[in-house]
């Protein structure tokens, strides 16, 4: 299991079994997100929970890697981190 991965199960309390909906349309979530970007390298600096998001591949899409919407996408997993660690 990846790095993120772990790091997102862990920090929202999610087992890897779990339903993960994405976090902007409720769908399955299949990709953590880095909203920074990594980089080429595949660097584990930026696998932070602050950081990484559940997506759907439609919303990774259509939201990832698009620096205008970064800031929204900040916002809405910081919206979700704080409902999960209720």
């Amino acid at each position: 299991m990846k790095n993120h991965l772990k790091v997102y199960l862990k920090e929202m309390n999610y087992h890897h079994t779990d339903f993960i909906p994405c976090e902007m349309c409720g769908q399955t979530a299949v990709d953590i997100h880095h909203i920074d970007a990594r980089g080429m390298g595949g660097s584990k600096e930026k696998d932070f929970i602050e950081n990484l998001m559940g997506l759907c591949r439609s919303c990774h899409e259509r939201y990832g890697d698009k620096k205008e919407e970064k800031a929204m996408l900040r916002v809405v997993h910081l919206v979700k981190m704080s409902q999960r660690k209720k």
